[in-house]
């Protein structure tokens, strides 16, 4: 039996919640090889290129959550025919899927890369924003339109949209990779590469403490 996690946990139970949720997701697993998807996020920089973007993010304090509603990022749109962003995601990020006539996954696997567990169940699945909504909101997207807003939350151009397991992403909730990265060490290079993509690209601000830690693992990375 699956266990959802609230994506609202106070910050410090965040720890205990992902290493639950790892727990669960073995849990699950029984027969299942784990082998990543054929297909993963457009646009993922390389080393020197992500440090470039890091170096030319403004660092300020983060802003505050008030106003903000995930309604004022309408998601998920329809991207082809009767096909949904998270439709397209599951698709793209996952292997064999196969979809009914209004284009939901009703079989295919996938591989999520922040905690290395495979499902073959969409309903196992989320779709990550790796910035999340309410981050992007403190850092300058309270000022956007309600379209500019639309598009980020349904970006298929950058890395910021990602098929992981349903209980990591909800544990890592709304916080930046200062005090949340994917409990799969060894992915936490290409997760702070595509974070900083999405907030180079979309012109984020980020805060000096999440700088630190962005930039603490980009110097881990070989490419």
């Amino acid at each position: 039996m699956r266990i959802r996690l609230s994506a609202h946990f106070p910050r410090a139970a965040h720890a205990v919640a992902v290493a639950a949720a790892v727990v669960v997701a073995s849990a699950g697993l029984v027969g299942l090889s784990a082998q990543p998807a054929p297909a993963t996020p457009p646009g993922i920089p390389s080393k020197a290129t992500a440090q470039s973007q890091l170096n030319a993010l403004i660092v300020a304090t983060e802003g505050s959550t008030s106003g903000y509603s995930r309604d004022l990022f309408p998601h998920w749109i329809a991207i082809s025919g009767s096909c949904n962003t998270r439709e397209q995601v599951l698709k793209r990020d996952g292997t064999s899927v196969v979809v009914d006539s209004s284009c939901a996954a009703t079989s295919g696997r996938w591989y999520s890369p922040y905690d290395g567990a495979t499902w073959t169940a969409a309903s196992d699945v989320d779709i990550d924003h790796v910035v999340p909504l309410a981050e992007a909101w403190r850092s300058g997207a309270n000022s956007w339109t309600t379209s500019r807003r639309q598009s980020f939350a349904n970006d298929l151009s950058h890395p910021q949209l990602i098929a992981v397991t349903d209980n990591v992403n909800q544990a890592k909730g709304d916080q930046d990779p200062s005090t949340w990265q994917p409990p799969l060490s060894s992915y936490r290079c290409t997760y702070s590469k595509m974070w900083i993509a999405v907030k180079y690209t979309w012109g984020l601000r980020l805060q000096s403490s999440e700088k630190s830690a962005l930039q603490a693992v980009l110097n881990t990375c070989s490419s």
